[in-house]
């Protein structure tokens, strides 16, 4: 699913809003999600899940094209974990919400 087909999803279902009001709320949301994130904050969203970020240590790796070992740096990567009724959801196959 794209960012425009969550906002038109919305858009059908919510009719009260027209559909820039809706993408400024999903941006407005992302945007939020973003910046907490990347303060180091954890993101939790209850029936789907958290978003958190992970440090990565710096380790030894190789150039896919030339070979060579280079060393990868340490960096700060986003983790999901998905929620326990997203889990079931998934695992039941059930497709609608």
């Amino acid at each position: 699913m794209t960012k425009s087909e969550l906002i038109e999803q919305v858009a059908q279902k919510v009719s009260t809003f027209s559909r820039k009001d809706i993408e400024i709320i999903v941006d407005t949301l992302f945007d939020s999600m973003s910046r907490s994130l990347s303060q180091g904050d954890k993101v939790e969203i209850r029936g789907f899940g958290s978003f958190k970020i992970k440090e990565r240590d710096g380790r030894q790796g190789r150039n896919p094209k030339s070979g060579e070992n280079i060393f990868i740096e340490s960096k700060r990567v986003p983790f999901f974990k998905a929620g326990k009724e997203i889990r079931e959801r998934i695992n039941n196959g059930k497709k609608d919400v």
